[in-house]
């Protein structure tokens, strides 16, 4: 038996905190031994942070990180440690691994492939190494070499190989990836472990992929692939790391990290037996091409990883087994807690100010709050001692108190009011209320017709004579349409007058974050008025989808016992904004023109699958039967007309939680032109095709215009 003891480990790292950042290193290399581990890998960028993003232009940060290093060198010994830092070599500054043990650094292996899709602008500051540049020497600086008495070290793609045979490469994060990972290159050469360091975010339903790819990786080349993942939100605004490291041995999962908790730091550690991978390897295919792989630069480590076959007692091996996943309504509940509470505690901000209208959407953003306060409260409850500080800073408690229930830790953390207006219904006002009680936030009911008034009056007295009406008393659509924005941003103001204000009224110092709750079909569609409540300091929902949302909200109903919930479910969505009629009560979805299953399906067709006007017409003529080519064509150009003329909101939308793979985010995610001409060359084919359809048909496209249909 060859076996070996390894671990890998979830990180609450954060940009540029090289002080904890090197603490919680230091803490995972102490668990790790102490569970019996000679190797630990660590999530990418580990010390100082994935996000620095502009940041790690200033070659200070490079400098400091070798400083860390330093630290990390003397503390950290009787382990092979795996971390990663910015490193400038000839010219290119480099994501890179650094491996060392005992005080003497192994070498140094710069990322070949970056991230440079969604979210991620590597090539913005660093050059990848090609994979089949030759093994090149790092002059290290000179307070590291009065450490290790090393003036150079080996910088490039290479493999590692311990006194007793067991070989071991990296590969980080992108190159997973890839079509042809190194892996496969590290495989065919005899690597027997594979260490990736990643920074992978999350959104809905990716870790499914990601096990898929580890997985395979891992059977395919035979190997026992290590995975660390960064995990909290490190320094960015939109995206939370979701952890689920993984140990996994041909294929088999033997350990896996939690994916969303409030751990700062979580090891996990696995024995597994090398000589389970001999089958793998000796596959008569496999063979035929192991044969005929260049050799790789090889660096001998003068130590033993695997325990002696003959020792007693014989090491315990560490079984397989299935992986844990959740499904996408506990993963909204999950992230979107433990992404608020990451903003809360280093933001060092007392609590969340939320306008609760009664719908469903403020409804979801409030369980996001109570979902942070049920995990705040679990890991307490679990012994988390940091979590219990953090909360008992917040709410100014001392060190002696301690939350009852979840709902205690939600009257501490999350304010909600009420803003009703004329245009309100008793039954919002009533689900508000429900809903703030159910949950335990500390709750308020204001009225804004008062302010309202203020800025109609003005109108009146800047144009004698003339007063803002709505379309239903007779005024224009731009009147009608003034009086809605007036009170959706009157509710902005309020918003951030309370969040200002709020924590004196109960004897607290500093200020709330406002908490937006905006969906991402909303978004696209444009369909919520520039600068008002949508506007806020960040937003749990804004990268989630009316249906996913609905999905979380019945989750919560069913798990957390919250009946309240049914209420909200059945209720037709409404911005209340025009006053409600016996004949007419304002709907979202007859207002925007579409539903939210069609913006769902013109947002996955324009963003995932990369379609303009044409071909999404081409696609959805063959989907949507129900509709004519005529009328598939009339929705998706309102469609596209829409989002053109609404970019401009894009452009300023509350930083949110990325969760969905077709969010309109212009600030990061969805790079697009800011001024958007009407797309005639595209329409002009559609139409071409139409004419053709039509004539075909026997239909005369005269008479369709004439009867309306265009």
């Amino acid at each position: 038996m060859r076996a070996v003891t390894v671990s890998s480990c979830n990180l609450n790292q954060w940009s540029l905190d090289l002080d904890g950042n090197r603490d919680r290193i230091l803490q995972a290399a102490s668990d790790a031994r102490k569970q019996g581990a000679k190797l630990l890998i660590t999530p990418e960028l580990s010390i100082t942070g994935y996000d620095c993003l502009d940041e790690f232009l200033q070659f200070e940060i490079t400098r400091h990180s070798w400083e860390v290093l330093g630290q990390l060198l003397e503390q950290c010994t009787d382990i092979i440690l795996d971390v990663g830092m910015p490193v400038f070599h000839r010219t290119s500054l480099y994501n890179a691994r650094l491996i060392f043990y005992n005080k003497t650094i192994l070498g140094i292996r710069p990322k070949i492939s970056l991230a440079m899709d969604g979210l991620f602008r590597e090539a913005r500051y660093f050059s990848p190494w090609p994979i089949d540049k030759p093994v090149d020497s790092f002059q290290l600086p000179w307070h590291i070499k009065s450490l290790t008495g090393q003036d150079s070290v080996p910088i490039g793609n290479f493999v590692m190989e311990s006194g007793d045979g067991v070989r071991w490469a990296c590969e980080m994060c992108e190159e997973l990836f890839t079509p042809q990972p190194p892996s496969i290159s590290y495989g065919l050469s005899g690597v027997d472990i594979i260490c990736n360091s990643s920074a992978s975010h999350w959104s809905l339903r990716k870790l499914d992929r990601r096990l898929e790819l580890i997985r395979e990786s891992s059977k395919r080349n035979g190997s026992c692939y290590l995975y660390s993942n960064q995990q909290g939100t490190d320094g960015g605004a939109r995206q939370y790391y979701d952890g689920c490291s993984l140990i996994v041995l041909n294929g088999d999962v033997v350990a896996q990290g939690s994916q969303f908790s409030m751990n700062d730091v979580e090891v996990i550690t696995a024995t597994v037996n090398l000589e389970e991978l001999w089958l793998a390897h000796f596959q008569p295919a496999r063979r035929m091409q192991a044969v005929l792989e260049p050799p790789i630069h090889t660096i001998k480590v003068p130590m033993s990883l695997a325990s002696d076959s003959l020792s007693l007692p014989m090491p315990k091996i560490s079984p397989s087994f299935a992986p844990v996943t959740v499904k996408a309504e506990e993963e909204i509940a999950r992230a979107t807690g433990c992404w608020l509470f990451d903003y809360l505690r280093r933001s060092k901000q007392k609590g969340f100010f939320l306008p609760l209208s009664g719908g469903i959407d403020s409804a979801a953003t409030a369980l996001a709050a109570h979902s942070a306060a049920r995990q705040i409260y679990e890991a307490i409850d679990a012994g988390n001692k940091n979590v219990l500080q953090d909360l008992q800073r917040i709410a100014e408690k001392p060190q002696t108190w301690r939350p009852k229930d979840a709902r205690d830790v939600t009257g501490e953390i999350l304010y909600t009011c009420f803003m009703g207006s004329n245009n309100s219904s008793k039954e919002t006002r009533e689900r508000a209320r429900a809903l703030s009680k159910a949950i335990g936030s500390y709750h308020l009911e204001i009225e804004i017709d008062g302010l309202v008034e203020a800025f109609t009056d003005q109108y009146s007295a800047t144009f004698p004579g003339r007063k803002l009406r709505f379309k239903s008393e007779g005024g224009s659509n731009q009147q009608s349409l003034a009086l809605q924005n007036i009170q959706s941003r009157s509710r902005m103001i309020l918003a951030y007058e309370y969040a200002a204000t709020l924590p004196e009224t109960r004897e607290r110092s500093g200020s709330l974050l406002v908490l937006g709750s905006a969906n991402v079909d909303e978004a696209l569609r444009g369909y919520y008025t520039k600068y008002d409540n949508s506007s806020a300091d960040i937003n749990p929902i804004g990268g989630i989808s009316k249906k996913d949302l609905r999905g979380f909200i019945e989750h919560a109903r069913n798990t957390w016992h919250l009946d309240v919930l049914e209420s909200f479910l059945t209720a037709t969505p409404t911005a209340e904004l025009e006053p409600i009629t016996a004949s007419y009560v304002q709907s979202d979805e007859a207002d925007m023109g579409c539903t939210y299953e069609e913006l769902s399906i013109f947002g996955r067709l324009r963003k995932i699958n990369k379609l303009g006007p044409f071909d999404m017409w081409e696609r959805l003529c063959s989907e949507w039967t129900h509709m004519t080519p005529r009328q598939v064509y009339q929705k998706i150009r309102f469609l596209w007309h829409m989002f053109a003329v609404n970019r401009h909101k894009q452009e300023t939308l509350t930083p949110s939680l990325h969760a969905e793979s077709y969010s309109p985010d212009s600030n990061r995610y969805d790079m697009l032109p800011f001024l958007r001409p009407n797309l005639t060359w595209a329409y002009e084919r559609i139409e071409g095709q139409l004419k053709k359809i039509e004539e075909a048909e026997g239909k005369d496209p005269a008479s369709l215009l004439e009867n309306g249909v265009h």
